[in-house]
């Protein structure tokens, strides 16, 4: 699941016309410590309510007050694992999303990601989920299925998304009707295929775990 995916349309940017005052109300609204600032489109940072506060004068207009994380922001197309990563990273509650010409998109909030990881890991319902990411050139879903089915198992979905570190890359996610998938990935490894994540039996990787608790943590914070 990409960034693009999971943007909050519900969490509208503020203007450097705003005052501190509307920024402070629609925090309270929207229950988050952090607005986007946007102008023309173009991405300016995040307002905070401290920084208002510590302005002293809730009416003056965000141009007049101080506000940072202008360097906080992912691609549209990056994985939401690096839209978690980067708010436990600088403890926000919001992350921007920008387009490929740098122009603001949305926001996305840290339950957008809990929600996204939920799908992700295959809570709901019997079955694993498995990650393989590979050449474009060399995606076929059908030698893929035919490999799965060669263990007792069927692909229950597939989907398919761009890889954020590599553009020649992608990302093949699959759910499927097992959770012991320890045949499947021996399977797919010895044709040449490189398992990135894997959730087994509800549960989740180690990696997966870690990253998990990492967020948990941030929110009790």
């Amino acid at each position: 699941m990409i960034a693009e995916e999971l943007i909050n349309q519900m969490v509208p940017p503020l203007k450097l016309s705003d005052s501190g005052e509307k920024a402070v109300k629609w925090m309270e609204e929207f229950r988050l410590n952090q607005l986007p600032v946007v102008k023309n489109r173009k991405y300016l940072g995040l307002v905070t309510e401290d920084d208002v506060l510590e302005a002293k004068n809730t009416d003056l207009a965000l141009e007049q007050i101080s506000f940072d994380f202008e360097h906080v922001h992912v691609q549209q197309n990056q994985h939401f694992y690096s839209v978690m990563e980067l708010a436990i990273k600088n403890k926000v509650q919001v992350v921007p999303v920008l387009d490929e010409l740098q122009e603001y998109l949305g926001v996305i909030t840290v339950n957008d990601t809990i929600a996204a990881f939920g799908q992700m890991s295959a809570m709901q319902g019997q079955g694993g989920i498995l990650v393989l990411t590979m050449a474009e050139r060399d995606y076929s879903l059908s030698e893929i299925s035919r490999l799965v089915e060669s263990n007792n198992a069927k692909i229950l979905s597939a989907y398919v998304s761009p890889d954020e570190v590599d553009i020649f890359q992608i990302k093949l996610t699959l759910k499927i009707n097992t959770v012991d998938l320890s045949r499947i990935v021996a399977t797919l490894e010895r044709f040449g295929y490189r398992i990135t994540a894997q959730f087994q039996d509800g549960g989740k990787t180690d990696e997966d775990q870690d990253r998990l608790d990492m967020l948990m943590r941030y929110l009790n914070v």
